[in-house]
Order: C-alpha cells, then structure tokens, then sequence
C-alpha cells in the first residue's frame, strides 16, 4: 500500500470519523470499524472487507454537516464515496459501496421484516433515497453484478450500531489495501 493513500485514509477516519454517526451513539470511526468486524467475521473477502470499511467515506467528504438527513438533505455519500474509492481501489470495492444505499431499499421492498431492523436515521434516510423501489428498480438491481455484494454489505451496515461492540484497530483491515489497490 502506498504510504500517501494510507495517510489519506488515517486522516479521513481519525480526523474527521469520530463525530456522532447519524443519531447513534456511535461515531463513523466505530460504525467503520464494526462494519468490517461483521464482513470479517462472515468470511467475506478481503474487497468486502475493505468496502466494508470504507463505505461510508463519502459522509465525511461532502461539506454538508454532521446530519444533513436531519434537515431533509440527502448527502448521495454512496455516490460521492463510490467515487472516491473508484479513484484508488477496483469495483470490488467501490461498487458494493455505491449499490449499498439501493440495497436498503432493495431489502425495505422484498422482505417485509428488514424495514422493522432499520436504525431511527436510516429509516429518515431511506425517504430522502426514494424509499421502497418499484418492480421495476427491483428487477434493476438484481441484474447488476454487484448486487449480492451491496446486500451483504448492507446487512453488515445495519448491524454495525453497538455503542460496546470491539473490534480491531483500522489498521487490522487496512492489510486489504494492496490487494484492491489499483495500480
């Protein structure tokens, strides 16, 4: 890995990841860091693994505050991060993240128990991401390559709100970089 996207990566999670993650009392560092535990510990591949990690980057690049759901924004982090992440890993890794929020909707829409599982600011959120999707954007989404992986992702997501949950340190998952790294 190189030295520049390792210190990139530091100063994004321990600079600017340790305010509050939505209304959770937890911040993005720990919902980061909880995310990757899960993929872990589900024997995810290290792209998983590392998007996983990474997947909501995109919170804390934009210039919108701590909580723009809050005031009706929504801050597209799945876009801004996809993107972001397209810039230095493969589509193993930034295409989960940009397909995560449309698996929550996915989910919401074709299994009647998952919206009850939704924390209090991802059920906020998933109105301004345009709530349940129509047959349509459900047949969409399933014929993307990337679908499974976004789910998968998307469950580790939802999980990952354990304000006395452990795990490793950032640097335990940052072992995967090199090997999504692109060249």
């Amino acid at each position: 890995m190189s030295r520049s996207l390792r210190q990139e990566l530091l100063e994004i999670y321990a600079g600017r990841a340790t305010r509050r993650y939505g209304l959770s009392d937890i911040n993005q560092l720990q919902h980061a860091l909880q995310s990757a535990a899960c993929a872990e510990a589900d024997g995810a591949p290290p792209a998983t693994v590392l998007a996983s990690l990474l997947h909501d980057v995109g919170h804390m690049i934009h210039d919108l505050g701590e909580d723009p759901a809050s005031a009706g924004v929504d801050d597209v982090h799945e876009q801004l991060g996809a993107a972001w992440l397209a810039e230095r890993f493969g589509p193993e890794v930034s295409e989960p993240v940009r397909l995560h929020v449309a698996a929550k909707r996915y989910l919401c829409t074709v299994e009647p128990d998952y919206y009850g599982k939704l924390s209090d600011d991802s059920i906020k959120s998933l109105k301004l991401q345009g709530g349940l999707m129509s047959p349509d954007e459900v047949a969409a989404f399933r014929a993307n390559p990337w679908h499974a992986e976004a789910v998968r992702l998307r469950r580790f997501d939802e999980e990952a709100k354990d304000p006395r949950a452990t795990t490793p340190d950032f640097d335990h998952y940052l072992r995967h970089v090199a090997a999504c790294q692109r060249a």
